[in-house]
């Protein structure tokens, strides 16, 4: 499959549909995802990215068919991960002096990747490729969300070529943004968002406002991931700089595992006390080792704030807690409050571990939190009641 976006510019990417999990088993695709890669065909002809390794041969075949290999004039790498170069290797074997544009530090990855000295041409922000009518202009974008990172940008028609920005991991034979359902859409770039780009969120704002200051008209904007945005484009664009600047929602999100039941309870408890005291909160719970690690890093993003329950063991929290911890922490999230909550039968020392974690991951903590001993009797479940209340107060 491959189709022309516009005057002689095509994609001619893989749409992966059956891919659940990215970056090894970091990030969850349920929606499956895109490798998108384009063809710009003028006096000269560029092609800008490639496909994840493993579909590196039925992407080069498919290209050979639309336009014969050696008529390549040149390649942009706008970023180096193996979903977006892995075919590189392949199509080097058949045009091996094609000049490959891209930064200095996506040369050095691409070479620590596939150990080959190819044509590389480095370039900067503001360097232009001339095609004949139309110019490719680059945009270095460092840490969004690689060092390599950058844009490119078509002049005549309007063209951004975004790398990762604006993107999202969602599949469809549907490859514009106005055909697809618009809730699943923004659902999908709003979890990309929330658990890849939310520790670069001062150099997303930055980025956009020196793009902006180009002022390049933009018709189109080409993602690597997920669908093209036509209808009006620039709305991705704005939710970006929206949720960069410390996004939240009026919910609060409740995360816990539990040994016996014990600080399920209590999470249960605890919202309870939430929602009588806010009925216009939003609030959800969550079981860390029973639910979607991404999909709860998501309702983290939106959230004004969070709590984190588990049970004490062996001194320590549960494994899938102390791993959403990590997570939590080093996405750095700004502007938000939490508390710790969990049961214990002997030492205890969970809720402060919790408390610490949070602190560490730049959440304001309000209280000591509360734990209860054993299972939650009537009287503690009112204590659990009376701590939701509470925390709503002082938020």
């Amino acid at each position: 499959m491959s189709f022309e976006i516009r005057n002689n510019v095509f994609w001619v990417g893989k749409i992966d549909w059956e891919l659940r999990k990215f970056h090894g088993e970091e990030y969850s695709t349920h929606k499956g995802s895109t490798y998108n890669s384009y063809l710009i065909k003028d006096e000269k002809t560029a092609l800008v990215d490639t496909v994840w390794t493993p579909f590196s041969k039925e992407f080069v075949d498919r290209l050979s068919e639309i336009i014969p290999l050696d008529e390549i004039d040149y390649i942009v790498v706008n970023h180096s991960e193996p979903d977006h170069s892995g075919a590189l290797p392949l199509l080097m074997e058949a045009i091996p002096d094609t000049p490959i544009y891209c930064t200095a530090q996506a040369k050095k990855i691409l070479k620590g990747y596939y150990h080959k000295d190819w044509n590389f041409h480095i370039v900067k922000t503001g360097d232009k490729l001339s095609l004949g009518s139309r110019e490719l202009v680059f945009v270095s974008a460092p840490m969004l969300h690689w060092p390599d990172s950058m844009f490119c940008y078509l002049t005549g028609e309007n063209i951004l070529f975004s790398n990762d920005a604006f993107g999202q991991h969602f599949a469809s034979e549907n490859m514009y943004n106005d055909l697809v359902d618009q809730c699943e859409l923004f659902e999908e770039c709003i979890k990309y968002y929330a658990n890849i780009l939310t520790p670069f969120s001062k150099l997303v704002t930055k980025k956009i406002e020196e793009v902006i200051g180009f002022k390049l008209p933009v018709d189109y904007i080409c993602t690597s991931h997920g669908v093209i945005w036509r209808d009006n484009p620039l709305q991705i664009v704005n939710k970006y700089m929206e949720w960069a600047d410390k996004y939240q929602e009026n919910r609060i999100t409740i995360i816990y595992d539990t040994m016996w039941d014990s600080t399920r309870r209590m999470a249960e408890a605890i919202a309870e006390g939430i929602k009588s005291a806010d009925k216009k909160i939003v609030v959800k719970l969550f079981n860390s080792a029973r639910s979607d690690k991404n999909d709860i890093i998501t309702e983290v993003f939106k959230s004004k704030a969070i709590l984190v329950g588990s049970s004490t063991i062996g001194r320590g929290i549960l494994s899938s807690v102390a791993g959403i911890l990590e997570e939590i922490r080093g996405l750095e999230f700004k502007g938000k409050f939490a508390s710790a909550f969990g049961s214990y039968g002997w030492s205890g020392e969970g809720v402060k571990m919790i408390n610490e974690k949070l602190e560490e991951g730049g959440f304001r903590i309000i209280g000591e939190g509360i734990r209860e001993l054993w299972n939650p009797d009537k009287e503690a479940s009112m204590r659990c009641i009376d701590f939701g209340k509470n925390f709503v107060k002082n938020l």
